[in-house]
């Protein structure tokens, strides 16, 4: 099968999921925006913002790299053997990589999976071959240019066996002027693979943001998902799915959540621990400022004996016109499993900042120290230096609340 006798299979079941609202979220009018190429043809003058959100365009300490501008791919580098960093468009003239072509995630899930479908233009496919460890990251640059343009990059990762991937996406607008952000995501980790993906958004106030990834993790293998949205937008709804295919396979999903403004973000996770000794975490700190509104989801079914699942969300409200839910969500459906979740929401304590205001700091240093704390989450499965970097963008998201 080719890629165009594909396309000719899923159109139908695409076209019939136009008007087929998402199950969470904000529900959008498609028409309001348009599945063009957009005008966009480089990088050039958004070196500040793609810096903020992991980009590094010297290529210092990457693998390889592939940037995006609205829906046309305009760079792509690898720098490693057994590594593959190329446009979809082009990898997808080999029949083989159609194995992967929406296996995961079918069109049919949504109104914004079917328009991605069908008004498909670009995206990213990066392979890892049997046995290669990429020793530092793939970067991923999807940039937003022309206004009132629906982004719908779709994006393929392949981890072979025994090999090990780290990607970091970094995602943000240029213009103030809306547009909508569709960013379908497949991964496949097969046996003993590890794959660490970190997806850095910077938006803007008229931005609406749909991701819908799926990932589907083999036997002893690992999948770590790190999100942090650093910016205000218009709404924002996404639910990554991580199917534990193989037994002793593990995942770790965590997520960090500013809301501004009047944001409407409605985020989550699942995780289906379908084979044996499998086991799965998801966390998230969300943080609710001015009128913001912010749903925090989590949901763990248990099918397979021996599996173990935990969740945690905690919430930090810091407005009274912002509303924070959190909502875990545990399943079993069998008898030996270990399924379990804490979840908190709060605001900052009076007496952690007179504590701190005591002991000589100002109280706008003091909330700062407090907030900083909050967003402590476990940065696993990173290197050292994206680690390192990943933290000063949180010291200094803390620093600017």
């Amino acid at each position: 099968m080719n890629l165009e006798e594909a396309r000719r299979l899923l159109k139908p079941k695409a076209e019939k999921a136009l008007a087929k609202p998402a199950p969470y979220g904000l529900d959008l009018s498609l028409s309001s925006f348009n599945l063009g190429t957009g005008f966009g043809t480089g990088v050039e003058g958004s070196e500040k913002i793609l810096e903020s959100v992991g980009i590094d365009l010297n290529e210092r300490n990457r693998s390889g790299s592939y940037y995006q501008v609205d829906n046309k791919a305009v760079y792509s580098s690898t720098r490693q053997k057994g590594l593959t960093v190329k446009p979809l468009s082009q990898a997808l003239k080999n029949p083989e990589n159609l194995d992967y072509y929406w296996k995961a995630l079918p069109v049919d899930t949504d109104k914004y999976t079917a328009a991605a479908f069908l008004g498909e233009k670009e995206g990213y496919f990066i392979k890892v071959d049997d046995g290669v460890n990429v020793d530092t990251p793939v970067q991923a640059c999807l940039l937003l240019r022309t206004p009132g343009l629906i982004q719908a990059p779709h994006n393929i990762v392949v981890v072979g066996e025994n090999s090990r991937l780290h990607v970091i996406t970094g995602c943000a607008a240029m213009r103030e002027e809306a547009g909508l952000h569709i960013g379908v995501s497949e991964f496949y980790v097969k046996k003993g693979g590890t794959l660490t993906f970190t997806m850095i958004h910077s938006w803007g106030k008229a931005i609406h943001v749909r991701p819908r990834t799926v990932a589907h993790v083999g036997e002893n293998s690992v999948f770590i998902s790190h999100y942090i949205n650093t910016s205000q937008v218009s709404s924002l709804q996404t639910h990554p799915v991580a199917y534990l295919d193989g037994e002793g396979s593990r995942a770790y999903l965590s997520s960090i959540i500013i809301g501004r403004g009047a944001s409407k973000i409605d985020v989550g996770g699942t995780l289906e621990l379908d084979a044996p000794a499998c086991s799965g975490e998801i966390l998230s700190r969300t943080i609710g400022f001015d009128e913001s509104t912010v749903i925090a989801r989590a949901r763990v079914t248990g099918k397979a004996p021996g599996v173990r699942g935990h969740v945690e969300c905690r919430g930090l409200l810091l407005s009274n016109k912002s509303r924070i839910d959190a909502i875990p969500e545990l399943e079993a459906r069998v008898q030996d499993v270990q399924l379990t979740h804490e979840a908190a929401i709060g605001r900052i304590a009076e007496e952690e900042l007179l504590y701190l205001v005591a002991r000589g700091f100002t109280e706008e240093e003091a909330r700062s120290i407090i907030v900083r704390g909050f967003l402590s989450v476990e940065l696993t499965g990173l290197p050292e230096n994206l680690a390192k970097y990943l933290e000063g963008i949180l010291d200094s998201l803390a620093s600017s609340l």
